[in-house]
């Protein structure tokens, strides 16, 4: 079967990394990927090297956008805790657009030169962010007992979990995900007193 004249590098890499999130990168095989593309394998070299080159191509486009988000003006003017904010917001709606990428990229381990790189990339994200946490509590914007490289990890814990249970649906709203996090991130939970010893 020949390739879909639409199917190009980027749609092969689409497709590559809804597989790979679902079966996990070293789970899945080529065989799955031209499977899901309605391709035979041998075509799927005539866009990519490989496997890992379709990995290189989908962690780079999520690393890229993250990093994209860091340049962003409101990422980079007014108080830290806003400045956090921002990022944290925009952080989770890039997650919500890029599923997949981002699924696979919070999973890997470095068995690979390619995951390795992506690891050194993102842990330079998360120093950027610890960064900032540690300047939101020394300008009392941010109180917290937790030091800032453990809030951080805690932070974006929450917001990276968004990969294993989130779907794209349109019964889902991504703005309302979006907004729980956030809330939740910076107002917490309002948790009503115990009265019940009260007479």
């Amino acid at each position: 079967m020949e390739p879909r004249k639409s199917l190009d590098r980027d749609a092969l890499c689409d497709i590559a990394f809804r597989v790979f999130a679902e079966r996990g990168y070293d789970g899945a095989s080529m065989d799955d990927v031209a499977r899901a593309a309605g391709i035979t394998k041998a075509s799927i070299y005539h866009h990519v090297a490989g496997k890992e080159a379709l990995l290189a191509r989908g962690l780079d486009r999520a690393l890229v956008a993250l990093s994209a988000i860091l340049e962003e003006p409101r990422a980079n003017d007014g108080r830290a805790v806003d400045r956090l904010r921002h990022i944290v917001r925009r952080v989770a709606e890039t997650t919500t657009q890029l599923l997949p990428e981002l699924a696979v990229l919070f999973r890997v381990r470095g068995n690979s030169l390619t995951e390795r790189d992506a690891i050194v990339r993102r842990r330079a994200f998360d120093d950027r962010i610890a960064l900032l946490m540690s300047e939101a509590i020394a300008a009392g914007e941010v109180r917290t007992m937790v030091p800032p490289r453990l809030a951080t990890r805690l932070l974006f814990g929450m917001s990276n979990s968004i990969v294993e249970w989130y779907k794209q649906d349109p019964l889902r709203d991504p703005a309302q995900v979006v907004n729980a996090v956030v809330a939740l991130a910076f107002a917490g939970l309002d948790v009503v007193p115990d009265t019940s010893d009260i007479a």
